[in-house]
């Protein structure tokens, strides 16, 4: 289930990427306007939106909706381990190379006791 919606997701993410570079820009009249173009407006027609626009957004929906999908799945997964990435950090009890004294003493000084 998990891979499926992977590669969906990366599906709709090159869906969705190629239709943003295909979109005409609202401003890319504006040089237009201002020369020969005087038809045309600087920042388009504000009427409903054509089919790419629609289309994008519901790409960005979908898009949204694999990505929460995928992130719900990732933390419901039954062989992981649960708990902190910290508690997985085994310290080793010697440094590699060095014996321990012998008797059970540390190599960590005391601190001095207070005067009284």
């Amino acid at each position: 289930m998990q891979t499926i919606l992977l590669v969906a997701h990366v599906l709709i993410a090159l869906a969705l990427i190629s239709l943003v570079l295909l979109q005409h820009g609202k401003g890319a009249d504006m040089g237009a306007a201002f020369g020969s173009g005087a038809s045309s407006t600087v920042f388009g027609s504000q009427g409903a939106g054509s089919f790419m626009t629609r289309a994008t957004a519901v790409l960005a929906a979908l898009f949204f909706v694999t990505s929460l999908s995928l992130a719900f799945l990732a933390t419901r997964v039954g062989d992981v381990r649960q708990g902190s990435v910290v508690d997985l950090i085994e310290t080793p009890l010697q440094a590699p190379g060095t014996t321990r004294p012998a008797g059970g003493t540390s190599d960590v000084p005391q601190l001095p006791s207070k005067p009284q």
